[in-house]
């Protein structure tokens, strides 16, 4: 959408903003929450209007509220997806009943060991009660033979019935020689080994599926939602900000991708270890397992409960990141201004705002982990206090034997322990779920005009008769205000008409109606008489070529950029050479070629991102050739000369006079010599047609186009002097034409010199070498000081990267260590469930000896285990509470110095490739969440984790330390199987980080030039692009993912291997009685769950890996220093400014482009309170002056200086607030305008101090028209204004600033004829009493200049007053003579 239109939607009289009995919704807090953030729900924005209009608005900017479900997050699965993902769930369904299957071997170990250790051979008796006895106690039978018992019904676990008689129901206990002992184990190790085999495999077929799968999935989601972005109406994007689609691709996608991933397989696994384990249960004794179903329920129950809490609170949070993130990306994208005007802090603490709101739904959100979490510790341990209670008393009643007890135990111990150990990966999923439905809400939206769609007439020959009739419309982002009334207009086929008037009358809009981005309220639109709402949306663009006010390019070559013209239209398809032919014959017609010949690639050259390393008028010539190269049927120019000098103005406006023949065009224009050829001119304002005609028709009614072309006129020489000029141009044109714009960019200048001697003359004055590779040390320097930021980008050490993460969470360190303490506690509980276990297996032991020892020894260690629970579910509450605490305090912390460090750096570092803004908004909220992945709830479980280990391997080998240090020998395998997974992908992070980058910052590309991609029909074209990085990017990972894999399945099967080891090891020393059954419980449940743990340690490799990277990624970053330093308190400080500037011998490359010289050598010297305009062609350095007085570079050579002092001596804040900078391309940002307005200021400013520099700027009577008043809302990068409203309150701002040198860049130049003249008043007027330096290409707003300097390769060619200059009849003269207006003959 343009400028003026935006204007007429605020049209100098109302706006619709949150006020008065608005009803509003909270979208990141709840009502009473006084950091809640409301936005109005559309329905009440429009119900002032008709039923019909309204729902035609409300079509257009109304997002559906989706609620996404576990399962709609694998919505672009194939049939190949679900196949590989039922093998993958299947594989974890085995996977997790090894676990099941391990506690039944365990339990028939455990009645082994029982009944070999009734008997003592040494001693010659039964054990009982601690003690050996020769006779029993109810018959005088030798050792070994028949004992009668009051028993009935028992069996041993193996059925052996030769160890059983039927006599009298009398129990005939069985010797077991030690040599069968020794047999009977070696069996279930085996038993053990086949399971940790099965394991390996099992794991590993799962991970690499769900983690391969999951990067497939999750590119398909990013892929449909930046297709589903690009099909919107455009009604759609005033509401929403470029950096929120960032947020959302690049962060929102990558929490998808945790939920459908490997977080999935453990949960797969872990649910079915929960599941069979109860199965197993019920099958071994029904009454035990209905009991301890009770502790399941519970913890099932809280876990729904807590799960809920979480997904709600989540999404809170990333509604406040991705608000946040639309911030970000405006800050950076005008990181000029920021630091031009020092509001970097400013900036930054609103930026926290959103962030404060992101960490308080974020830490509740950590609180319900850590309830959760804690009430699962609570069951575990609950269970094992119910299953010997209640089992003792089973076993002593004769129902149960010890095998099933302790195999019913153990399965219900490994079924809660699965269920709490998913409470982390379920936050995983609870934020993929949050995620899901923001981008499905997206996805899920049905644009109303959506250009995807293949319906709709295609029209076999185009005349290209248009016409309004009746249109009336209004902006979706302004309800309360009409554009357009009743608006009638016929254009004929093959005609030009112009459409000229105020800001805001309206004539943008007309383009944005023909190319469909809006809908009309009312009437229709026709082309060839067919209405364009029948027409196929895409036809009907490629039909049209648009060349817009600001000039949109994407970072490819130029020979893409413009064939991106091709695209829609019968040359799409055609071979490379005709192609070629086609942009070559398009730039010439452009008068493009000039400066593209001479480019260090020529047509191959890369524009850089947003064609940043163009200038303004490089970027529109080749946007005009762009538009011309397809030869489209209808022609639509919003100001397409504007960025031109009056040069390039006039040659360009002839290609394009040339190129409107035989096609219609629509010309929309600030500058009155561009239209006067046209066959019409319509004169609008406020929606409304005010005359109609040719230009020598409307000049003879002197009316509203009259005065308009006064405002405009340069004050006439003597007619002979005029004469005299056109003479000695008329035979100087022919050349002069072919060396116009010979320069480049002087923002990033990408040409090669085309005067070797000057440079050698250069270097030669300057007393420069050369080097061995024949450039000059002034070239090699900036390359070299580009190279050493590079080398600030290393490695760091693991131990240096932990210990910065610990210095950066400094202030909650203390939380950091409470929180720890109760980790370890938590991870103590299990050597002494280690030592409780043992216990309990010695008192079951007694049975059936002495029963009643046996239900006194377990009620007292049930007790104890009770205790256990409740001291890990406090534990568990407070440690995870603390850590969620200080982790999201990190977080914010981070997400905030983070871009206060970007802020802070120098512009140098803005122009390199690698930094662009999509790039860094994306680092900015991914590296942050990584962070947080390795706190709160993950960062419990790992520090209790290794407590878990450390205290069990030290008690182990306390205990039995031969059992203990051999078993224990093999911790470390687990450990290394790990921690080398967590290598391997914190390797992998690092290489995914840049490619997710490059694919963030292409879709944020795509995205913040919505119109231009949408008026090319490039959405196509854009997804191709992005399918193949994508595909790019996961080709590349898929060794790493299966790599990975399979030492997550070795480290998962280790487990059963130790067990394996421990049993076949420790059954040597229990045959021969050198370790009793207490000592080897104690070593092996020590060991082998201190391996689990260990395990599950590792579980979190990808996080940790995730977060190794993103710490070492912000420790980089917060380590570079910019070498002009906003944050150091070095330097003098300006006393009694006078404003005196001078430029002596100043030399100038950009560091991106060393090799190309912008500025040679320039001197100039402007005396304090004089009026300095800075005149030439594109490219020749007058930006470049006005950046290196801001101090936004550092001069390779010479020196600027201020009153006569160099200004790299001061503090460069303090010079700063010397000057104020109004830029070309205005920019605000989303907040009202008064707060716009204070930014400019940096002290505490009145509301009489604001009208007072609004009125100088001419916009105090238009903001004082809205309802809202200086409380209105600009919206996104003030994209509910248009571009001279904008522009106004840029000078209002810069003015309430009281600047000792105002810097002027284009300050006028999206100014109607009538802002223009009041606002160049304005100006003139500000300027008494200061130094102000204008850089301007219409020179009627120059012509009072004290003195003019004309700029020409990078040097000042002549300096003077306006009269000076033309008596020189030099090269100003040509720049007078092309804007002269005169009337057609």
């Amino acid at each position: 959408m343009g400028k003026e239109e935006k204007d007429a939607a605020t049209n100098e009289c109302s706006v619709s903003t949150v006020s008065g009995d608005t009803q509003t919704t909270p979208l990141l807090g709840s009502e009473k929450s006084s950091t809640a953030i409301d936005v109005p729900k559309y329905a009440d924005e429009f119900s002032s209007l008709p039923p019909s209009e309204a729902k035609i608005l409300r079509e257009q900017v109304v997002v559906p509220d989706i609620t996404s479900s576990f399962f709609q997050m694998f919505r672009y699965a194939t049939a190949t997806d679900k196949l590989l993902y039922l093998i993958a769930t299947t594989s974890g369904i085995l996977e997790g009943t090894a676990k099941p299957l391990m506690t039944l071997v365990f339990g028939y170990i455990t009645q082994t060991f029982a009944d070999y250790y009734r008997f003592d051979p040494f001693k010659g008796g039964i054990y009982y009660n601690g003690t050996y006895t020769d006779k029993y106690f109810n018959g005088t039978y030798p050792m070994f033979e028949s004992a009668t018992y009051n028993c009935t019904g028992m069996y041993d676990l193996y059925n052996r019935t030769e160890a059983y008689h039927d006599c009298n129901s009398e129990f005939m206990p069985t010797y077991i020689s030690p040599e069968e002992f020794q047999r009977r184990v070696n069996n279930f190790a085996l038993f053990f080994l086949a399971i940790g085999l099965g394991d390996i495999i099992l794991s590993y077929i799962e991970m690499s599926i769900f983690i391969g799968r999951g990067d497939v999935l999750s590119s398909r989601i990013r892929e449909n939602y930046l297709r589903a972005t690009l099909k919107q109406n455009i009604g759609y994007f005033d509401k929403l900000g470029s950096g929120e689609i960032t947020t959302r691709i690049s962060a929102d996608t990558l929490l998808i991708q945790d939920a459908i991933s490997e977080k999935v397989g453990f949960i797969v696994s872990n649910v079915t270890t929960f599941f069979a384990a109860f199965a197993l249960g019920f099958a071994l004794s029904y009454k035990l397992t209905f009991i301890m179903l009770s502790v399941a329920v519970f913890i099932l129950t809280t876990f729904f409960i807590s799960s809920g809490k979480m997904t709600k609170y989540y999404k809170l949070a990333l509604g406040g990141v991705s608000t946040g993130g639309t911030l970000a990306e405006e800050v950076l994208s005008s990181v000029r201004n920021v630091q031009a005007f020092g509001i970097q802090d400013r900036l930054a603490l609103k930026y926290d705002k959103f962030l404060a709101i992101s960490q308080k739904w974020a830490l509740r959100a950590g609180i319900a982990a850590g309830v959760m979490s804690g009430t699962m510790w609570l069951g575990v341990f609950s269970n094992d206090s119910l299953a010997f209670w209640q089992g003792s008393k089973f076993l002593a009643r004769d129902e149960l034997t010890i095998s099933s007890v302790i195999t019913i135990l153990m399965a219900m111990v490994q079924g809660t322990y699965a269920i709490s150990n998913i409470s982390p990966h379920v936050r995983s999923i609870t934020n993929g779920m949050a995620a899901a439905s923001k981008i499905f809400q997206t996805i899920d939206r049905v644009s109303v005009i959506d250009s995807s769609i293949e319906t709709g007439k295609r029209l076999e020959t185009v005349r290209g008769d248009i016409e309004l009739r009746d249109v009336k419309f209004i902006y979706p982002s302004r309800p309360n205000v009409t554009i357009l009334e009743h608006f009638n207009l016929t254009i004929p086929a093959g005609k030009t008409v112009a459409l000229v008037g105020a800001s805001g009358s309206g004539k943008s809009t007309i383009v944005g109606l023909l190319e469909r981005f809006y809908l009309p309220l009312a009437g229709q639109i026709f082309l060839d008489g067919v209405s364009i709402s029948d027409i196929n949306i895409k036809w009907l663009r490629s039909e049209i070529a648009l060349v817009s006010q600001e000039p949109t390019l994407f970072g490819c070559s130029v020979y893409e950029n413009v064939a991106h013209g091709l695209i829609g239209t019968e040359y799409e398809n055609a071979s490379p050479a005709e192609k070629r032919a086609l942009v070559i014959d398009a730039c010439m017609q452009a008068n493009a070629m000039t400066f593209i010949d001479n480019l260090p690639e020529g047509l191959n050259t890369n524009v850089g991102e947003r064609g940043f390393l163009m200038s303004g008028g490089q970027k529109q010539r080749i946007a005009i050739a762009r538009a011309i190269v397809g030869n489209p049927k209808i022609l639509l120019l919003d100001e397409a000369t504007s960025a031109l000098d009056t040069k390039s103005e006039g040659v360009v406006q002839e290609a394009l006079d040339r190129a409107s023949k035989n096609r219609t065009t629509i010309v929309i224009a600030h500058r009155l010599s561009t239209v006067k050829d046209a066959d019409c001119i319509v004169v609008m304002r406020k929606g409304t047609i005010l005359e109609m005609g040719t230009h020598n028709e409307l000049l003879a009614k002197q009316g509203e186009y009259y005065g308009l072309v006064e405002a405009q006129r340069i004050h006439k020489q003597k007619e002979e002097m005029i004469e005299a000029l056109q003479n000695s141009h008329s035979a100087s044109s022919s050349s002069d034409s072919d060396g116009m714009s010979s320069t480049l960019d002087e923002k990033a200048s990408l040409e090669g010199s085309d005067d070797k001697s000057d440079d050698k003359d250069t270097d030669a004055l300057l007393g420069l070498s050369k080097t061995k590779t024949g450039k000059s040390v002034l070239s090699v320097a900036p390359l070299q000081a580009s190279r050493d930021e590079d080398n600030v980008y290393s490695n760091y050490g693991f131990f240096e990267t932990v210990g910065f993460l610990i210095k950066l969470s400094g202030p909650e360190n203390h939380f950091n260590v409470v929180g720890a303490i109760f980790s370890g506690i938590l991870g103590l509980s299990y050597p002494a469930l280690g030592l409780f276990y043992a216990r309990c297996i010695e008192a079951l032991r007694s049975y059936p000896q002495d029963t009643e020892f046996m239900l006194r020894e377990i009620d007292y260690f049930a007790g104890l285990f009770f205790m256990l629970a409740v001291v890990s579910f406090l534990s568990s509450i407070i440690s995870l509470s603390l850590f969620a605490f200080a982790g999201q305090k990190l977080v914010r912390r981070i997400r905030l110095m983070t871009m206060r460090q970007m802020l802070r750096q120098d512009i140098s570092f803005f122009d390199r490739d690698e930094n662009t803004i999509g790039s860094l908004t994306s680092t900015l909220s991914r590296d942050a969440q990584a962070v947080e992945g390795l706190s709160g709830t993950t960062l419990g479980q790992i520090l209790s984790s290794m407590m878990i280990v450390v205290s069990s391997v030290t008690l182990a080998l306390v205990i039995a330390w031969n059992l203990g240090l051999v078993t224990t020998a093999c911790v470390p395998f687990l450990l290394a199987a790990g921690f080398y997974r967590f290598y391997i992908l914190a390797k992998f992070q690092r290489k995914a980080q840049q490619s997710s980058e490059g694919t963030a910052s292409y879709a944020c590309e795509a995205t913040s030039a919505i119109r231009t991609v949408a008026a090319l029909t490039r959405e196509e074209d854009v997804m191709r692009h992005y399918h193949a990085e994508l595909q790019h990017q996961i080709e590349k990972g898929r060794g790493t993912v299966h790599y990975s894999a399979l030492l997550y399945g070795v480290a998962q099967g280790m487990l059963y291997l130790i067990m394996a080891l421990t049993f076949w090891y420790g059954a040597r020393f229990l045959k021969n009685r050198e370790y009793d059954l207490f000592q080897f419980y104690v070593t092996f449940m020590a060991v082998v769950f201190g391996a689990q743990s260990a395990g599950i340690m590792f579980s979190y490799a990808s996080d940790m890996g995730k977060a190794y990277q993103a710490t070492q990624n912000i420790k980089q970053l917060l380590e570079l220093k910019p070498q002009i330093d906003t944050w150091s308190e070095d330097g003098d400080i300006p006393q009694n400014v006078r404003g005196e500037v001078e430029f002596r011998n100043v030399h100038f490359r950009y560091p991106t482009r060393p090799q190309v010289p912008v500025l040679r050598g320039l001197n100039l010297t402007i005396k304090p309170g004089q009026y300095v305009a800075l005149v030439g062609s594109s490219g020749c350095g007058k930006s470049t002056t006005i950046g290196l007085i801001e101090s936004f570079y550092t001069p390779l050579a010479g020196k600027i200086m201020l009153d006569g002092k160099d200004i790299s001596l001061f503090n460069i804040n303090e010079y700063r607030k010397q000057i104020a900078l109004v830029s070309q391309e205005p920019t605000l940002y989303a907040g009202t305008i008064k707060e716009n307005i204070e930014l400019g200021s940096t002290e505490s400013v009145t509301d009489e101090q604001i009208y007072a520099v609004c009125k100088q700027a001419n916009i105090h009577d238009f903001i004082m028209s809205l309802p809202d008043g200086y409380d209105t809302l600009c919206g996104s990068k003030g994209a509910l204004l248009s571009g001279g409203q904008k522009q106004r309150i840029a000078i209002a701002r810069a003015l309430i600033r009281q600047p000792t040198i105002l810097l002027l860049d284009e300050a006028t130049s999206a100014l109607d004829s009538e802002s223009e003249k009041v606002v160049q008043a304005a100006l003139d007027a500000a300027a008494k009493g200061r130094t102000t330096i204008a850089v301007a290409h219409r020179l009627s707003t120059i012509q009072k200049a004290d003195v003019i300097f004309v700029f020409e390769n990078g040097k000042v060619l002549e300096a003077g007053t306006h009269q000076e200059l033309l008596a020189n009849k030099s090269k100003y003269y040509e720049l007078v003579q092309m804007q002269a207006l005169e009337a057609t003959a």
